[in-house]
């Protein structure tokens, strides 16, 4: 039986790639908006829910998080990394080395991410934001008679009939992005799940009234423990300013010792504390998914 799976679209995005690795057999849902992802498996209108969570160079994805802390409580159920590629392609119509676009659409990350091939090979041609690079790819597709060009992936001109005039412009070649798996119920990842591999626990910690020493403290209680942790980041509670609560992930599964009783302890320090997910952690490397 097949699942529904919704992701940030239009089709050909970076996230329906990452979909297309980790889902191969399952339904794809695109969907506008993060937001609007992550609601439909809030509301039941699909099982998952795959969304961007950090780029390497962007950094975190704040509107995920935010989303899931303030407006639907969905479990992580996994995490997959995917080599972020951006390509510079055309129309058909327009495909020979000697054409120059009145205009370059893209994402502004892809933008952000390309600048130096922009501003040596397509210096002085102005750039402009579209709401992904999927977008932009379809954009050049449905106006075969403009002058334009777009940034996007290999699967963006594959989906779009586009001619890939350069490949890999981006400005760094070890660029990748995270998504993250959310659901209310079990998650089949079936042919990628291996009797060892990478896992993670997310946890969300609110602090007690400030005082001095506190953030020590709360790191302490997964120091002694051994607890490695490959991510602290702090978001705004939005109850007023100074009030944050913290990102943590634990780099291993939810046990029943060593987690448990770093919760115990934080608890006992006054703050509060939730497991937002323990789950599998994937990565795309030539094309193939590994744990």
């Amino acid at each position: 039986m097949t699942s529904k799976i919704a992701f940030l679209g239009p089709k050909a995005t970076f996230t329906d790639l990452a979909v297309s690795r980790l889902f191969p057999n399952d339904s794809k849902i695109p969907m506008s908006t993060i937001p609007d992802s992550l609601d439909a498996v809030r509301d039941g209108g699909v099982s998952h829910a795959l969304v961007p969570i950090e780029n390497a160079l962007e950094g975190s994805v704040n509107i995920t998080m935010d989303y899931l802390v303030h407006e639907v409580r969905l479990p992580i159920k996994g995490e997959i990394t995917i080599p972020i590629e951006q390509h510079y392609m055309v129309h058909p119509d327009h495909a020979n080395p000697d054409f120059k676009p009145d205009r370059v659409y893209s994402h502004s990350h892809a933008i952000a991410q390309c600048r130096k091939f922009l501003h040596k090979d397509l210096s002085g041609i102005p750039f402009e934001y579209v709401t992904s690079t999927a977008a932009a790819a379809k954009m050049v597709m449905e106006n075969p008679d403009a002058k334009i060009a777009a940034i996007a992936n290999e699967m963006a001109a594959q989906e779009y009939g586009l001619t890939i005039l350069e490949r890999n412009i981006h400005d760094y070649e070890h660029n990748h992005t995270k998504f993250i798996v959310v659901s209310n119920g079990e998650v089949d990842f079936s042919g990628h799940l291996t009797t060892e591999g990478d896992s993670k626990t997310t946890l969300m910690i609110q602090l007690p009234a400030d005082h001095s020493g506190q953030l020590h403290q709360v790191l302490s209680a997964f120091s002694w423990r051994k607890l490695n942790l490959s991510k602290i980041e702090s978001r705004p509670m939005k109850t007023g300013l100074g009030h944050y609560f913290f990102i943590i992930d634990v780099e291993m599964a939810l046990d029943e010792v060593l987690i448990p009783g770093t919760i115990s302890e934080l608890e006992a320090l006054g703050c509060t504390v939730s497991i937002l997910g323990s789950y599998p952690c994937f990565t795309v490397q030539n094309g193939l998914v590994h744990r």
